[in-house]
């Protein structure tokens, strides 16, 4: 009874989910399948490469993620299978797997080329039913992947998921605002020398951030603090404030270049 995690940006007004859930159970009707959210923008596969990167490992070995953020859908995009961390990651080739490559660094990605694994019709439009799902559904009934297609090596990736590092400066950036307003950055606290927070700041948009918190009600040390740092649980450092919005705030989106200083170990290199 394989996992099978769906990961769109179909949202749930239509039938879309709905669709993907009844091609993988009539291939596999044992399969078990959890909705990691259906409410990535249309069309931001940043924002779907980083929610799936935040929650695979919370999934068992061999768990099957079928991610569709899919402007491309109809051209000549290749569907892939990736193999990775124990797991497989079924998709679009545009990226949405590439961060989750890049912080693992072993992979292997095979394009989907035979049909047998596809719905009999397939559609321009809705390639997350008519190739994902069952490609998916087949993998968790056993199908090898060596049945599906060639090796890629060449796989597309987003930009890199690092920061830039030098031996004077560490430049980072915002690469997700979740819905409270908190900007996560792609710091970790390897990025950082001795002490977490410990004398760095980190600079945004012509405004400097001092404070750290351990949690977020964390008693503030200065009245006037309204943004800080913290760790939060994808394991990357945001920049959040109390019951408020830190991105309304800062007045920043995602992409916006983050400046570390003060405590950067500098002889990380991403």
């Amino acid at each position: 009874m394989s996992i099978i995690t769906l990961l769109t940006d179909f949202g749930t007004h239509d039938y879309f989910v709905s669709a993907m859930k009844g091609v993988i159970l009539s291939i596999n009707s044992q399969a078990r399948i959890v909705d990691i959210t259906h409410d990535i923008p249309p069309q931001d596969i940043e924002a779907a490469a980083f929610n799936l990167l935040a929650c695979y490992k919370d999934f068992p070995a061999g768990t099957i993620h079928v991610a569709v953020v899919d402007p491309g859908v109809g051209s000549s995009r290749r569907a892939i299978v990736v193999q990775c961390a124990n797991q497989l990651f079924v998709g679009p080739d545009n990226g949405l797997f590439s961060w989750i490559c890049e912080r693992e660094g072993k992979h292997k990605a095979r394009h989907v080329t035979n049909e047998a694994f596809l719905r009999e019709h397939v559609s321009t439009t809705f390639h997350g039913r008519d190739v994902f799902a069952p490609i998916a559904a087949h993998l968790s009934s056993g199908t090898s992947l060596d049945e599906l297609g060639p090796l890629v090596l060449d796989i597309v990736s987003l930009d890199a998921l690092g920061p830039r590092v030098t031996n004077d400066a560490v430049e980072a950036r915002i690469i997700h605002i979740d819905r409270f307003g908190n900007c996560i950055t792609n710091l970790t606290a390897n990025h950082f020398r001795g002490e977490l927070g410990a004398g760095a700041s980190l600079n945004v948009n012509q405004q400097r951030v001092t404070g750290f918190r351990e949690f977020f009600s964390q008693t503030k040390p200065r009245s006037d603090e309204k943004l800080f740092m913290i760790l939060g649980s994808a394991g990357f450092i945001e920049i959040a404030a109390q019951n408020a919005s830190a991105a309304s705030i800062l007045n920043v989106r995602r992409g916006d270049r983050v400046a570390l200083a003060g405590a950067a170990k500098s002889t990380v290199r991403g």
